[in-house]
């Protein structure tokens, strides 16, 4: 069985950084995508990153793309989401996922595996 445990979110003022990480067990992850997801409550679930486990390769919302960083550490099963330069438009609830690799990195509805949800809060 999978399981996801983001920790790291909290509260930041505009222009700082936090980072989220992602605990992933149960599985080899060798053939995964794993990404970050945020929702606003109210709102549509937005994607936020991905990256391919074996090979590396990311993928950015626009939206944060230069901003946030996602990496992974294979040893410890780790994923984390670097966020710099955030903006009170970057409040959410963020989700780490995961999915056997694939098409579609960016689309949540085809990822399998979620964690609980860690809110960050940016102030103006």
């Amino acid at each position: 069985q999978v399981q996801l445990v983001e920790s790291g979110g909290g509260l930041v003022q505009a222009g700082g950084s936090l980072r989220l990480s992602c605990a992933a067990s149960g599985r080899t992850f060798s053939n995964y995508i794993m990404g970050w997801f945020r929702q606003a409550r109210g709102k549509e679930r937005e994607f936020v990153a991905a990256i391919r486990w074996g090979g590396g390769i990311t993928y950015y919302a626009d939206s944060v793309k230069g901003r946030f960083t996602i990496s992974k550490d294979t040893a410890k099963n780790m994923v984390y989401l670097q966020m710099n330069s955030l903006e009170p438009e970057d409040t959410d609830v963020y989700y780490c996922a995961a999915k056997t690799t694939g098409h579609h990195a960016t689309q949540g509805k085809t990822y399998v595996y979620w964690g609980q949800g860690y809110r960050v809060t940016v102030s103006s």
